[in-house]
């Protein structure tokens, strides 16, 4: 089932939940992004029920529709597991915007989006009069967010963005690792996604303030700004001391013991936050003589004499299966769990019963995999209908709707020598 096969929004006061149009419906979303930030914002809102239609290079696409293995293939078709990730409900139009026609049907498209995110280099998107002055002529209530490695100003502005740099430049990997190790980024783009959800958040805020003013905005994200604002608690830590935080691991630097302990068959992870944890963690695991140490007796304590406690608690958990203390502390309201692989993760219960494994329609593949949105709403449904478009899929079905072209100058478009537009 393609994007335009699916079925369309019921009439208001149908009486299920789940069929209602999502809190977004009605808002249509240009995407000229790739790889992940942008996308990443773009599904979010297509999960919110936005209608997304993702701009694509004709033959190529999106960058990581190469980005593999892993494949999922059936039937001679294959996509990247990667361009699966960050893509599902979104519609795919293949159009070269390099080209005078591609760029036009681009801006007739803009004319009547509510929405157009994009990560281009700062100024390219200017040659092709498809840059946020040159749009907001012609659509005042355009919602223009741009996605950048350094933001469109200052002195890194014209520097390409990856998520590994702004992880490095950000101060991010100078926390993430073993004391003694190398610094480490994290195991999956978090710059990346974290920029994607500021990203959507300034969205949504734009179009709640285009409904005051009638006019919309120019959104400015870059990684770096991202990835300095999500310092959080290290961030102050430095500012109110002045000195450079240390990688801890799996530890926490304010809190102990708030880290992984290595068990008989696995690691379990521990987040005592209070002292009354504490004391029932320690009857629970047998080490009653751990609670009333007045080594350990606060928190301020525990964090002063760490190595002592750390290593006491080590050598008792070494001693049992990771199920085994969970089956103690779980009772004792003791916040723990098992350290899992993907494989755990998706065959655990909860997960299981929170139904975040999804299998949605795909156009070419029959179905495939996906993660549900985390999100959910009392009286509105949020989530995808479909997976991720193959590329060029809904092309003519897009520019014949929405820009009203006949079947005759698609075809014209379709034919020239330097292609405007292709579908695969």
């Amino acid at each position: 089932m393609t994007n335009d096969d699916a079925p369309s929004h019921p009439a208001a006061g149908e009486p299920k939940p789940q069929e209602v149009a999502g809190p977004l419906n009605g808002i249509v979303v240009l995407d000229l992004s790739r790889v992940l930030a942008g996308p990443w914002a773009t599904q979010l809102l297509a999960d919110l029920g936005a209608e997304v239609i993702k701009i694509e290079r004709p033959g190529s696409g999106d960058e990581t529709r190469t980005w593999g293995p892993p494949y999922l293939e059936r039937g001679g078709e294959r996509e990247t597991a990667y361009f699966l990730s960050a893509n599902r409900g979104k519609r795919s139009v293949c159009v070269d915007l390099a080209k005078p026609e591609g760029a036009e049907l681009i801006r007739r498209l803009a004319m009547q989006a509510d929405v157009l995110v994009e990560n281009f280099k700062v100024g390219s998107l200017g040659r092709y009069g498809l840059d946020y002055p040159s749009l907001a002529s012609l659509n005042p209530r355009l919602v223009y967010c741009s996605i950048t490695g350094f933001g469109q100003d200052g002195p890194y502005a014209a520097r390409p963005g990856y998520d590994f740099v702004a992880q490095a430049m950000g101060g991010l990997m100078s926390l993430t690792g073993e004391p003694e190790g190398e610094p480490l980024k994290a195991g999956v783009g978090i710059t990346d996604l974290m920029t994607g959800l500021y990203a959507a958040n300034a969205i949504q805020a734009a179009l709640l303030q285009r409904e005051r003013t009638n006019s919309g905005e120019r959104i400015d994200i870059s990684l770096l700004d991202c990835q300095v604002a999500m310092l959080a608690n290290q961030a102050l830590a430095y500012l109110v001391s002045g000195r450079n935080p240390r990688r801890w691991g799996n530890a926490h630097p304010n809190i102990v013991p708030y880290q992984s302990f290595a068990t008989s068959d696995g690691d379990i992870a521990i987040a005592v936050g209070n002292d009354g944890q504490f004391v029932r963690m320690c009857k629970a695991i047998g080490a009653d003589n751990l609670a009333i140490d007045a080594r350990f007796a606060t928190n301020s304590d525990r964090v002063e004499n760490r190595a002592a406690l750390i290593a006491a608690l080590q050598s008792v958990f070494a001693i049992r299966k990771t199920a085994d203390w969970l089956a103690v502390l779980e009772p004792a309201d003791v916040p723990v769990g098992s350290v899992n692989t993907l494989e755990q993760v998706f065959a655990d219960p909860h997960v299981r019963h929170r139904g975040m494994e999804l299998s949605l329609p795909h156009a070419t593949l029959g179905a495939a995999p996906g993660v549900a949105c985390p999100i959910r709403m009392s009286g509105t449904p949020v989530g995808a209908r479909t997976s991720a478009p193959p590329l060029g899929a809904d092309t003519r079905t897009v520019l014949s709707q929405r820009l009203g072209l006949s079947a005759q100058e698609l075809s014209r478009l379709e034919g020239q020598p330097s292609t405007t537009f292709a579908e695969e």
